[in-house]
């Protein structure tokens, strides 16, 4: 029913309009008197008033009523053609008192068109403006959400992200994921009884179970044990068990098999679908977050574990190692002696088993002294004594070192090195094992009657072509740097084993690898040593068609003090 009030002090007006609105679907209410039109607009806002010029009184009336009825309309009665200034200010329409009833009747329900229309737009800006403060809301809280890894801020996030898209009364939420044990968090308008605390862990346990229906629960949870955590807003106030009467809505905080916990919510006014919707959206959002932060969690301890293990294993191959070589130093020394002939004739029988006694002594000792460098460099232990040297030099000392076990298997090694190299700043001793290990594993994995080459040369970093399978782990500083390859044409490193070939304890699985032997800790050791020498090493093979290893070195150019004469 359309409301409409005539403000007249005009009986015959009164009358008129009466009749008129008696033929009519619209209810009228007549004000005689300007002083009770405040009472009357504040009993119920009318749709349309009709102000009698006549009986408008002063400008503060019409103001006034204006103010009070925003989205009423307001049509002027006047008797002439003239109209105050004042009056067109805050009108919507004009009628005169000679105009008809079907142009009077027609002007009223055209601004009731007008009205509703403009009512119409009025929900829809007020339901957009609601929509886009929720949307910021969500977006708000998801950007909370991406930003940590700590469950506990997690929650509480999506919590304020709640208070702040439903302004809600309370809010409870079982977690499980934030604390040793499960802990019910409650945020409240208003301060909680003991009583209704007790009452509210009762039933946060069963809306938990029944999530679950048919599925067994993971967690039992006894409500008695429940620890609580609560958050109060307006402590002066509290809630009575009336709070049973609210509104409510209950979510699962889950992501697949990952149960994070549920939530409770509450609202003396009903919850609209849109406010369902974003409840449901803001307990999902939170759950992916919260299975990356366990994840995470899971990660961290389990380095942890193994950092410890790592320690652990480093302290035993140490202590190991030193206790192996005591004997081992005294078992040798007997073998020498033996060999000397210093305790009587050596037979041919004899000196063949004390020689392969004394080859695996020597054998042994160097897995010992691997393991010890192995357990010195992860400890952070290992000396090293830098100073200029030329690789040439460490070249030339492996290869008349192992030219003699090479003969003795058929090879031949050559060199290729490039003259007038520049120093580097190094370990010199650290470089020979590292070519040693090198040389020695060429020797070993390589068949009769092959060559290996040790070669050398000045590069520039922009030129170094480090195999595409190691160039995501090596990263080198710009500048020159000295290029040692080590060849040979041996049996080669499958593409599938490349990236394993500088892993501890690692070697290729072949007849000729497994024959050889080793402690597959040469090249690892070798990694290490040539980090430490800000340098690094790599790998180029191929199946049954030999090896080039490659390790590179930088080259630190002097600095030049230059004096200048004041």
């Amino acid at each position: 029913m359309i409301n409409i009030l005539l403000v007249t002090c005009n009986k015959q007006t009164t009358d008129r309009f009466l009749n008129i609105f008696d033929k009519n679907i619209y209810e009228l209410s007549v004000i005689v008197n300007e002083k009770f039109i405040s009472d009357a607009i504040n009993i119920e806002i009318p749709d349309i008033i009709i102000i009698d010029e006549n009986s408008s009184g002063s400008k503060n009336l019409i103001r006034k009523v204006k103010e009070k009825c925003e989205n009423t309309i307001i049509i002027f009665l006047i008797s002439g053609n003239k109209v105050n200034k004042e009056v067109i200010k805050y009108a919507n329409a004009f009628i005169t008192s000679d105009m008809s009833e079907d142009v009077i009747m027609s002007t009223i329900n055209v601004n009731i068109r007008m009205k509703n229309s403009l009512d119409m737009l009025s929900n829809s800006n007020k339901d957009l403006a609601e929509s886009l403060y929720r949307l910021n809301a969500l977006y708000s809280t998801s950007s909370q959400f991406a930003g940590t890894l700590d469950k506990s801020k997690l929650i509480q996030y999506m919590i304020e992200g709640m208070d702040k898209a439903l302004s809600f009364s309370l809010t409870c939420t079982l977690s499980l994921c934030t604390d040793d044990e499960p802990v019910l968090i409650l945020n409240s308008l208003y301060e909680l009884s003991d009583e209704l605390i007790t009452a509210l862990k009762l039933r946060t346990v069963l809306n938990y179970n029944s999530l679950f229906e048919q599925e067994n629960i993971p967690l039992k949870i006894d409500e008695k044990k429940l620890k609580v955590v609560k958050h109060i807003k307006y402590p002066a106030s509290r809630f009575t068990f009336t709070l049973f009467q609210y509104d409510n809505m209950l979510a699962r905080i889950s992501l697949g098999n990952n149960i994070f916990g549920c939530i409770e919510i509450f609202k003396e006014t009903s919850f609209t679908h849109e406010d369902a919707t974003c409840f449901q959206t803001i307990a999902q959002q939170v759950s992916l977050p919260l299975k990356s932060a366990t994840l995470y969690q899971e990660i961290i301890e389990a380095n942890i574990k193994l950092e410890k293990l790592e320690r652990l294993k480093s302290e035993f191959i140490s202590i190991v190692s030193h206790e192996l070589r005591t004997p081992l130093t005294s078992i040798k020394n007997s073998l020498d002696i033996l060999m000397s002939g210093r305790c009587g004739k050596i037979t041919e029988s004899s000196e063949k088993f004390l020689s392969m006694a004394m080859r695996n002594v020597q054998r042994l000792s160097g897995i010992i002294n691997d393991l010890l460098d192995l357990s010195k460099i992860e400890a952070g232990k290992m000396d090293f004594n830098f100073a200029p040297t030329n690789i040439n030099t460490v070249i030339d000392y492996v290869k008349s070192a192992l030219s003699e076990v090479a003969k003795s298997k058929g090879l031949n090694i050559r060199t290729e090195a490039s003259e007038n190299l520049p120093d580097i700043t190094a370990d010199a001793q650290r470089l020979e094992q590292v070519l040693t290990n090198l040389v020695s594993n060429a020797i070993k994995f390589t068949p009769e009657n092959k060559t290996i080459k040790i070669s050398s040369r000045m590069i520039s970093s922009k030129d170094i072509k480090i195999n595409e399978y190691f160039k995501d782990s090596i990263k080198l500083a710009d500048g020159d740097y000295v290029e040692v390859c080590v060849e040979d044409e041996g049996i080669g490193i499958a593409e599938k084993d490349l990236l394993h070939a500088f892993d501890k304890f690692a070697q290729i699985e072949n007849s000729l690898s497994r024959k050889a032997g080793g402690t597959g800790l040469g090249l690892p050791i070798a990694k290490q040593l040539l980090e430490a020498h800000y340098g690094a090493i790599w790998c180029d093979s191929e199946l049954n068609k030999g090896s080039k290893f490659y390790f590179v070195i930088p080259v630190v150019k002097k600095l030049v003090q230059i004096n200048v004469a004041g």
